[in-house]
């Protein structure tokens, strides 16, 4: 990508793309909402007129709505699985709380000599629902279904996580790849669909009601209408479906790579790495893209395709950190390359293993890794200074932290500040070259393809030799961003596709040329 290229540029040359998510992100936000509005306005007047009900209803939907959207999403995976279904729900759960609470108060708010005059008129409770309730509180139902619409535009970019599409693919893999122009093409037209539908429903809101009611008997119509935008962008045929990362996508040793060297063309959805694994093991995936020493390949049965073609080529891991933070830290350089060459590719994947399948803690795992190595030892409990370290948001990380959080704790009197879970590159990145931690463990073809991005022709001089790369990325980090990268773990983690191994073996796909003469032939 070049760093040049304006953001204009960028959303014309993904135009397609764009208007894609753009619309899959509508359907999402309107499916949710018409399916809200069909449970929410009716619990917002059962519980008008019973009262006693209320708080426990209220209560509930103020609950749900408290719970992490990330966390939300996960917790609907075991039981719909990836895609629209468990995005649709949770999104619909956002949005109830609002619409129940604005019925509710509107019917309350009613002047109750208003509604005794229409009983005394011999109007029955319908009668006076849909003539006076309805009619006078609706402004403020509108508000709340205009507060819902709002939450779930926003809400709605986070279903890129489980496959779900719409603008959180830009935001996400912009964030992953340090790419300001992705970023902002996905949360710019977010920006500017929830301002234009509030700006839209706010005049729907001021009508009197003559006009207020045509609108409304097309209101359902139009949500209808926008939710179908979901079907178009979100249909898939029949044959293999991958699951790639929103980072893998944009990368050279990547969907891109993939595309040029081999020329592969599957079904493909962007997801979080966090649910990929367990969406290939339940078979809602064929192929995804993984990390060479993840121990969640042996947890749910994969195998790695073999990279006939190179276009994954290895790399080391090591920590990065900041030049000023090594003048600071006397002692801090030698006490993180104590680590330099003590873990393996097979030795990393054992770690992950234990995280990601066993669930035994990253601090435990990290505990066991240093005592083996001859490493551990008790916290000194120094107070000469405070560490900052951070990591993304993957268990290997989590457990190099907390290895590099003991041997500083053990060799040094400097206390550490973790801060794990950064998510991509461009956060880990930014949060060090501002200041906000002190190192983290990176990758080198991630700084070289994710951070520097030199033309085409240096990577492909540099990616097939990883000393090669490590000297190229040394030189550049410290000329250019005064960062310096330490002695490397010892292993590699490349990118790889990967397949369930029985799945491969009925196919006879063991290499990614067998899988394109796969798809080419089905």
């Amino acid at each position: 990508m070049n760093e040049q290229q304006s953001l204009w540029q960028f959303m014309s040359m993904e135009s397609d793309k764009l208007l894609n998510q753009s619309l899959q992100h509508i359907g999402l936000t309107f499916i949710s909402l018409l399916l809200a509005i069909a449970i929410g306005l009716p619990l917002g007047i059962l519980i008008a007129r019973k009262r006693k009900l209320s708080g426990t209803i209220l209560g509930i939907a103020g609950v749900l709505q408290t719970v992490p959207s990330i966390a939300l999403l996960g917790f609907m995976i075991p039981v719909l699985g990836i895609g629209a279904k468990p995005a649709i729900v949770a999104l619909l759960i956002y949005a109830l709380l609002p619409i129940i609470r604005n019925t509710y108060t509107g019917i309350i708010g009613i002047d109750k000599h208003i509604t005794e005059a229409a009983k005394a008129l011999g109007m029955s409770k319908f009668q006076i629902l849909f003539k006076i309730e309805l009619p006078l509180s609706m402004p403020v139902i509108l508000a709340g279904i205009r507060t819902a619409t709002v939450i779930n535009v926003g809400v709605a970019t986070l279903a890129s996580y489980i496959a779900a599409g719409g603008l959180g693919e830009f935001i996400f893999g912009g964030i992953s790849l340090n790419n300001t122009n992705m970023i902002l093409a996905g949360a710019i037209p977010a920006a500017l669909l929830a301002i234009i539908l509030d700006g839209l429903l706010s005049i729907i809101q001021k009508l009197d009601f003559k006009k207020l009611r045509k609108v409304l008997m097309a209101f359902p119509i139009a949500i209808i209408i926008l939710s179908a935008f979901y079907i178009l962008p979100s249909a898939y045929g029949s044959g293999l479906r991958a699951g790639f990362t929103p980072e893998f996508m944009g990368r050279q040793d990547g969907d891109l790579g993939l595309k040029s060297a081999y020329g592969l063309k599957i079904q493909t959805v962007v997801i979080s790495d966090a649910v990929m694994y367990k969406a290939a093991y339940s078979k809602e995936l064929d192929v995804i893209s993984g990390y060479s020493t993840d121990g969640r390949l042996k947890a749910f049965g994969l195998k790695i395709l073999k990279d006939d073609k190179g276009i994954f080529p290895p790399y080391y891991a090591a920590p990065i950190v900041l030049q000023a933070s090594l003048e600071k830290f006397p002692g801090l350089e030698e006490t993180l390359n104590l680590l330099a060459g003590k873990i393996t590719d097979s030795v990393m994947t054992d770690l992950n293993y234990r995280t990601d399948y066993l669930h035994q803690t990253p601090v435990k795992v990290a505990k066991d890794c240093l005592v083996k190595n001859g490493l551990y030892k008790k916290s000194k409990n120094g107070h000469e200074g405070i560490i900052k370290i951070g990591s993304k948001i993957f268990g290997e990380q989590y457990i190099l932290a907390e290895i590099y959080t003991m041997l500083i704790q053990g060799n040094t009197n400097y206390q550490v500040q973790t801060k794990t879970g950064l998510g991509g590159t461009k956060i880990c990145f930014d949060a060090l070259s501002n200041n906000q931690i002190d190192f983290y463990p990176e990758y080198t073809g991630t700084g070289l393809l994710a951070i520097l991005k030199p033309d085409a022709k240096l990577i492909a001089k540099l990616s097939p030799n990883k000393e090669e790369t490590y000297r190229y990325v040394s030189e550049e980090f410290l000329k250019k961003y005064k960062i310096k990268w330490l002695k490397p773990i010892g292993f590699n983690n490349s990118y790889a596709l990967m397949m369930r191994q029985k799945q491969s073996a009925e196919l006879n796909v063991n290499t990614i040329t067998d899988l394109k003469n796969y798809l080419d032939k089905n």
